[in-house]
């Protein structure tokens, strides 16, 4: 098994890469901490301001600590671990419910609950979040909190008869009629983004404690992929299926799609299974194969998705795609060798610092420049604006480059 060649270009990505991720951080530092209410904001606008009494939710708290615990296990500035320490002492002290455990969707802006909902995206996120957080600081309660989500989704989450993890639940993880993580989103029990989150977070949580019943876990949430939601016709990932896995999915999303590859692979490597490494690694490069023969742009965009019922793509360039096209595209070249891979990830790449990265004010803006004249302005911070998808992807990219992955294909 050998390294895939790195081109001449890897030590100046690599230099712009880590660039952008102490750019991320310092904007996340100076721009997002409430000082008077706690935490973190809520919501900040387009032009870099709080909105006042905006509510806090979960999974923008539990990614701002995942990512503060590992940037700063990455660039060495106190400030960073400080941003961590901060949102770790936030969301133990707010967002966990002590009476039913697990962790509340959402808060207002004083930090008291008004959602109490338990979605399992969301433990899955605390669990990440957590799993950071003690590998940056040794803390045993975080560890001890991880171990708490995992256990409660194991014993509550888990589709006995037919398999999978169950979507959300009440306060009290009872039975509950909404689903969905957000009004974009189908009501349906099972989905394949809120399984890769739990995939995501035990890959992590595995690295933390690797314990028998992490691991067993982590195989499962693989198992489940490969199983259920790769469309072995398509290599496009079912996104939304009801109890007995019959696909209710209205398109294909090409975000998702990119991200499934790279996310299982990671999963396979903490695993450290190299007969199941071995075996579904071609099924997940063609997976990116195909995001790379439909889903780009004229200008090394990815676009957002495929819609069924008017059979037309939406050429959005959405923050988040552009993210983990980069990571997907160098995941591929990682373990192929194949050189459209790695100029897709330089091309996408290039669209970013173009296009959606904030040059002047800083951040990334949630649609591109491509779209400004037109669309209407996002918020750089809320519920669904985090660190976490383009911080993420520039350590990923700087690890894919620094030659850490080694070629499964044999």
């Amino acid at each position: 098994m050998n390294v895939a060649m790195l081109p001449s270009s890897a030590v100046v990505l690599q230099q712009e890469f880590r660039a952008e991720l102490i750019a991320i951080a310092d904007w996340w530092a100076s721009h997002t901490i409430d000082q008077q209410q706690g935490g973190f904001y809520g919501e900040v606008g387009a032009d870099n301001l709080p909105v006042s009494g905006a509510s806090k939710g979960i999974i923008l708290n539990a990614r701002i600590l995942w990512f503060f615990s590992e940037t700063a296990q990455q660039i060495n500035n106190p400030v960073y671990r400080d941003c961590a320490e901060r949102a770790y002492t936030y969301l133990i002290a707010h967002f966990f419910d002590e009476k039913h455990g697990g962790v509340y969707w959402e808060l207002d802006a004083a930090g008291v609950p008004i959602n109490t909902k338990k979605q399992v995206y969301a433990q899955a996120f605390t669990i990440y979040a957590l799993c950071a957080y003690f590998q940056l600081t040794g803390d045993a309660q975080a560890l001890a909190r991880a171990l708490e989500c995992f256990q409660l989704v194991e014993q509550h989450a888990i589709d006995s008869v037919n398999q999978g993890y169950l979507e959300a639940f009440t306060r009290d993880w009872g039975v509950i009629d909404d689903l969905r993580l957000s009004e974009k989103d189908l009501n349906y029990p099972k989905s394949q983004n809120t399984h890769l989150h739990i995939l995501e977070a035990y890959t992590t949580l595995y690295q933390a404690h690797p314990a028998s019943d992490v691991q067993a876990a982590l195989k499962y949430n693989i198992e489940m992929f490969d199983r259920y939601m790769i469309d072995r016709n398509t290599h496009h990932l079912r996104m939304f299926m009801d109890v007995q896995w019959n696909d209710f999915s209205p398109g294909y999303t090409y975000g998702h799609d990119i991200e499934a590859s790279w996310l299982i692979a990671k999963a396979l490597e903490s695993l450290g299974d190299d007969t199941y490494t071995r075996e579904l690694t071609p099924t997940l490069l063609r997976i990116a194969e195909v995001t790379l023969q439909e889903g780009v742009g004229e200008l090394g965009q990815v676009l957002d998705s495929y819609d069924f019922a008017s059979a037309t793509v939406n050429d959005d360039t959405v923050w988040w795609v552009q993210a983990e096209a980069l990571v997907g595209f160098l995941y591929a070249y990682s373990v192929s060798g194949e050189q459209k891979y790695m100029a897709a990830a330089e091309a996408v790449w290039a669209f970013i610092k173009k296009y959606q990265i904030d040059s002047e004010a800083g951040e990334w803006l949630w649609l591109s420049r491509l779209h400004a004249p037109s669309a209407t302005p996002h918020y750089k911070v809320g519920f669904w604006k985090c660190p976490y998808h383009n911080g993420r992807a520039m350590m990923e990219a700087m690890r894919y480059l620094q030659g850490n992955v080694v070629n499964q294909v044999a």
